[in-house]
């Protein structure tokens, strides 16, 4: 199967090594010196927990022009690069696109590719179930060779389920389908700022959570705060064990976050700060517009944000 991913970051490194090693045709899209290097060496991934190295060969592009013609097309990219893309995709002929990552307006984005483009486009929104960071010429993962990816449409099933299928059949890369995809990504953006929003410095580098009482109370206020207004606004929390970890076993989420906060793995799943602030305006929107009190979030952004 002909697919392109567009987008070469860490996501878009693990997704294109399952489907080159699952037997797909495999193009990624990548620029500068990070297109230098998949040419030079391949897809160059450093398993983290499986204590292993792979690489794996991949046909490189740079652009994405109105004739190329993919069975699959995966924009794999943080939220705040999206709209630049967007435009792009419209205007090539492919039809079958699924937009991969953090998602705060999934639906503007189906709305803007099904009026301008060319051809009918089938749209899907996913997040990749993965993580990891870029080390000089190669990608430190913690999953993406066995890892998933939940996925959806807007208003029903995916009409291009079965090339879906296809690509993945023979990968251990596992698509969970889901009735409600805006629900899942907008209920994930709730945990990903709580996560993020206090681990910036004033030169927007990431730093280790301080993790002292104080501060992690706050931020299980402010997670739950956050379902409150997704809840106001009508959205279902998916999945629903989030809400329920932090109404009903508080001491237990403390720990774990207590935990986490003490780890070096948080560089692995920690957002750039540019998607982060992209992600907390969008939920400012909705703060305003539903009225729910969010005292802990407003003492995170006093305290201990820069955003």
């Amino acid at each position: 199967m002909n697919i392109l991913v567009y987008g070469a970051g860490v996501l878009g490194s693990q997704l294109a090594q399952v489907l080159v090693r699952g037997g797909n045709d495999v193009t990624i899209l990548a620029r500068g010196k990070r297109a230098e290097e998949l040419e030079r060496e391949g897809i160059v991934i450093r398993h983290v927990f499986q204590f292993k190295t792979t690489v794996d060969p991949v046909r490189v592009t740079r652009t994405l022009e109105e004739n190329d013609e993919y069975d699959l097309i995966f924009v794999v990219m943080k939220y705040n690069d999206f709209p630049s893309v967007l435009p792009i995709l419209a205007a090539n002929q492919s039809r079958n696109v699924v937009i991969v990552g953090n998602n705060a307006d999934a639906r503007s984005m189906q709305l803007f590719l099904e009026k301008n483009s060319k051809v009918e486009k089938r749209i899907a929104f996913g997040f990749q179930v993965s993580g990891g960071r870029r080390q000089e010429d190669r990608m430190l993962s913690i999953g993406g060779a066995t890892g998933q990816m939940v996925i959806g449409g807007l208003d029903d099933e995916i009409a291009f389920k079965s090339i879906l299928d296809q690509a993945f059949e023979r990968t251990k890369y596992k698509l969970n389908y889901l009735d409600d995809i805006d629900a899942w990504l907008k209920s994930h953006i709730v945990p990903i700022l709580m996560l993020n929003a206090v681990s910036f410095n004033e030169k927007r580098e990431m730093i280790q959570l301080d993790g002292n009482r104080k501060q992690l109370q706050h931020m299980i206020g402010a997670m739950d705060e956050g379902f409150r207004v997704l809840e106001a606004m009508g959205i279902t929390i998916i999945p629903e064990i989030q809400a329920k970890l932090i109404r009903k076993h508080q001491r237990m989420f403390y720990f774990l976050l207590k935990m986490y906060s003490m780890l070096p793995v948080y560089k692995l799943v920690a957002g750039s700060f540019g998607e982060i602030e992209a992600l907390d305006h969008a939920f400012t929107v909705w703060k305003k517009a539903t009225g729910v009190p969010t005292p802990h979030w407003e003492i995170l952004k006093r305290d201990y944000s820069i955003l």
